[in-house]
């Protein structure tokens, strides 16, 4: 376990955001650097505008990479994208995307899994879609402080669950951005309702 400051992704703290995931998040994986984390706040209808943009701008990965920052610097600003940030020595070393569940306009591109976890349980709940650990900090408690954090505030804040959609897997797979169900298992999330390989895990608060 390293020694971590958790904060809350805030508009002043976007520019460490866009840095963690441009250039330490990825580095086993490239190709993912500007995902930011965006797709659970997107619908169809930002699909579609930002497929016009990127067209209108020539196409290609440059101007997709500017349309999903322009996207997600807009989320940060506006409350839309929330989170924790987790710092070990001052550097940002990971990232979990925690809202409220209502917040999120899906929680997988296959609709009949977002409809399902859409579906499952009820009140007021925070939801988990994503953590993100820079290569060299998996495996040392990163996500389970970040996990930690996110069930303190949402008691705090007047919700009466946390939920987390992770996929059962036959092996590890790198692209497991839901997290294990171990992983809720040891903060005491209990598995409420499951759908092929997806399980919702709750913890009542």
């Amino acid at each position: 376990m390293v020694n971590l400051e958790i904060k809350q992704l805030t508009p002043e703290l976007a520019g460490d955001y866009f840095d963690f995931h441009e250039n330490r998040a990825f580095t086993d994986h490239p190709e993912w650097s500007h995902c930011y984390c965006l797709a659970f706040c997107m619908d169809k209808e930002d699909d579609k505008e930002m497929s016009r943009e990127v067209k209108a701008s020539g196409g290609g990965r440059d101007a997709l990479h500017r349309a999903l920052k322009t996207r997600a610097e807009k989320f940060v600003a506006n409350g839309v994208l929330k989170g924790y940030l987790a710092y070990a020595d001052g550097i940002l070393v990971g990232w979990c995307n925690a809202n409220d569940k209502a917040v999120y306009t899906r929680f997988d591109f296959n609709e009949e899994i977002t409809a399902f976890i859409r579906n499952a349980g009820s009140g007021r709940v925070k939801a988990i879609n994503c953590f993100c650990i820079a290569p060299d900090y998996r495996g040392k408690g990163v996500a389970s402080a970040l996990l930690e954090r996110v069930c303190e505030d949402a008691k705090a804040d007047g919700y009466t669950a946390v939920e987390g959609y992770p996929r059962l897997q036959d092996k590890y797979d790198p692209f497991d951005y839901t997290g294990p169900a171990r992983l809720y298992e040891k903060a005491g999330f209990s598995k409420i309702a499951q759908h092929e390989n997806v399980v919702v895990m709750r913890k009542e608060l």
